[in-house]
């Protein structure tokens, strides 16, 4: 780790695995060899007691024995006779950060910090040093250090690192104890603490472990468009709310590659339809739930009948028991494949698509939260059931979806 640092770091650790002591290390050895002027580096945890309880006895211990090193038990504060400084801080006062140029920090368990702090108050403290920033932790479901890990995956600019250390693999924990730690943690528990899973402790969630098993798989990737086949678009239509549309193609051996993702709000269907003609797609079935065919108040017309007057022709699907199509969409994720860039969003609300749970009887709902992942999820699931329901076995070619594509997509006037 300290030899593949770059400038920004994400560290995703298991417990017990040393991540505090590999942290203030970086920062020693930042604050002894910087060729700039007054070197300053910090360690900030979720709340400034816990940077002095974790980690304050450590740095005194490790900088002890270097001649005319200076320590500030109030301000918790390592001053080198070179004029490099190591600061211990807080998250919970953010204002006291502000202010301060770094030449790197360490902003460790992540997880437990608030959203905007790296953007709004650490980033400008790195900008004319050309600091470093290193996010470590351990995962605490999907929140602002899961995005930032997924970011420095993905990234290609060079300046990202990310790297997941999980105890199965790192053998700095007995086995013993860790099969101990899973009897009496129980598995999810267990995944997160230990095996750094950020999908193990939403709890209810209904694909969780798929789509967990999906990511590890490498299926969350670059999914390229087979020209020669159709885009075929799943839909939940919202009435006051939310509208959502998956773009997908069935390939011949069975897979479903997950090729986009558009999620919009208070817009009519006209203006869908526009979205849908600037992808430019060879477009093939489009799957609508059942109640597209309801008629709306204002016009005595179902949007089923409006989409039609527009060009776009659904195939809508019968009205089937929810437990039916999330079991339906069970059997169809492990056959996907989705483009991580295009779906992101959609991604993470499958994966936290979760059921209610009632805090005073400790007991889970048979209905799903509603909440933001709902629209998404219900879209998916007309997905899952679509594929089994409306779509022919028959594969299209590109010609058929272009025909296909010239019959129904009328031009919209204006």
């Amino acid at each position: 780790m300290h030899l593949n640092r770059r400038r920004f770091n994400v560290l995703v650790c298991h417990r017990r695995f040393g991540k505090t002591i590999w942290s203030l290390m970086e920062c020693i050895d930042g604050a002894l060899t910087c060729e700039k002027e007054n070197p300053r580096y910090a360690y900030i945890a979720p709340q400034y007691k816990q940077a002095k309880s974790v980690a304050w006895d450590y740095l005194k211990s490790f900088t002890r024995n270097i001649i005319g090193t200076k320590f500030n038990e109030n301000e918790l504060r390592c001053d080198f006779p070179d004029g490099g400084r190591i600061s211990l801080l807080g998250a919970d006062n953010p204002d006291s950060l502000r202010g301060r140029y770094l030449d790197g920090v360490v902003l460790d368990e992540m997880a437990q910090m608030p959203n905007s702090l790296f953007g709004e108050v650490i980033r400008p403290t790195l900008s004319d040093r050309l600091g470093w920033a290193v996010f470590i932790g351990t995962p605490k479901g999907h929140n602002s250090f899961y995005e930032l890990y997924n970011f420095a995956r993905h990234d290609t600019s060079g300046e990202w690192f990310a790297a997941m250390f999980k105890a199965s693999e790192t053998k700095i924990i007995l086995q013993a104890e860790l099969d101990s730690a899973l009897a009496e943690m129980g598995p999810d528990k267990y995944a997160q603490e230990w095996e750094c899973s950020f999908s193990a402790a939403i709890t209810g969630a209904y694909y969780g472990k798929i789509m967990s098993g999906l990511e590890e798989a490498g299926r969350f990737t670059d999914v390229l468009i087979d020209p020669m086949l159709p885009v075929h678009t799943a839909w939940d239509l919202g009435m006051s709310d939310s509208t959502v549309i998956w773009f997908f193609q069935q390939m011949p051996g069975g897979n479903i590659r997950i090729v986009d993702y558009f999620e919009g709000d208070g817009m009519g269907l006209d203006e869908y339809i526009r979205i849908l003609k600037s992808k430019d797609y060879l477009y093939g079935t489009h799957i609508a739930p059942h109640d597209i065919r309801v008629r709306e108040l204002g016009t005595g017309k179902s949007r089923l009948e409006i989409a039609r007057s527009l060009g776009l022709r659904f195939k809508a699907l019968d009205r089937l028991p929810l437990a039916d199509g999330i079991n339906a969409v069970r059997l169809l994720l492990p056959k996907c494949w989705f483009d991580w860039k295009n779906c992101e969003k959609g991604i993470e609300a499958l994966r936290q698509y979760h059921r209610k749970y009632n805090e005073k009887t400790m007991i889970f709902s048979t209905n799903p939260e509603h909440d933001w992942t709902s629209h998404a999820a219900d879209g998916f699931r007309s997905l899952a059931v679509g594929i089994n329901h409306c779509m022919s076995d028959n594969f299209m070619t590109s010609v058929d979806a272009r025909n296909l594509y010239n019959q129904y997509a009328q031009p919209i006037e204006g």
